[in-house]
């Protein structure tokens, strides 16, 4: 028998998945900016705090699970792996989920904790805009949200991936944070990506992100499209 707490909210990917502004389980911004850093901050624990390192491999909306008062709590490890700390890295069969996985796991390389950090990033795209990252019904401009997402953040319009319901009331520098740190998790090459210790201190404005790879990133993923 496996016993879970009870989260009374559900999945973030419930509150998510709504188009009215009148919906009542619209998250407000500093609703969301807490939900991306409690999940940050469990991650983190996860790889630094535990026993053994343990690599989730399947962080999405899903699997992050809110409380009455709307604390994040990763959950559902029924794919993660358990890394000893004398090992940086594990080889193990593709695992997770489509439009989350990182690019190590479909050329078959040896994966670490960054395959999280690739999950955690295009979840916080996610969080800011409320959408998901892949979305065909939409025109082939905007499908694949990373890629859009990015042409605007290089043309000075951060503000613009922001669900537009909650877009009047964000706080003007977490969205800056919020994307300079999404955009950096989703980098192709893993050792470019921060480590979640980086992150949870990006996040909230303890350190900055390395801008010099993040307008390199942002150029990669323009290019890509």
């Amino acid at each position: 028998m496996l016993v879970y707490e009870y989260l009374q909210n559900g999945s973030l990917n419930s509150f998510l998945s709504g188009k009215s502004k009148e919906d009542d389980r619209v998250l407000d911004w500093n609703t969301r900016f807490g939900i991306a850093l409690g999940t940050a901050r469990g991650l983190y624990y996860l790889y630094e705090e535990c026993r053994d390192c343990i690599i989730h491999c399947d962080i999405k909306p899903e699997n992050i699970l809110l409380n009455a008062d709307f604390s994040s709590k990763v959950a559902d490890f029924g794919l993660a792996k358990l890394v000893g700390r004398d090992f940086s890295t594990v080889l193990t069969t593709t695992r997770g989920t489509r439009g989350y996985l990182a690019p190590e796991w479909l050329t078959g390389m040896p994966i670490t904790a960054k395959v999280d950090v690739y999950s955690f990033g295009m979840t916080l795209l996610e969080i800011i805009s409320g959408r998901r990252n892949n979305d065909l019904s939409l025109q082939e401009s905007q499908r694949y949200f990373p890629t859009w997402a990015a042409t605007q953040i290089q043309k000075g319009n951060a503000m613009g991936i922001v669900d537009e319901r909650i877009a009047d009331k964000a706080d003007i520098e977490q969205v800056k944070r919020a994307a300079v740190v999404s955009i950096l998790c989703i980098q192709k090459d893993e050792n470019g990506r921060p480590s979640m210790a980086q992150v949870v201190r990006m996040l909230q404005g303890i350190i900055e992100g390395d801008m010099e790879r993040y307008e390199r990133s942002l150029q990669a993923l323009v290019d890509d499209h």
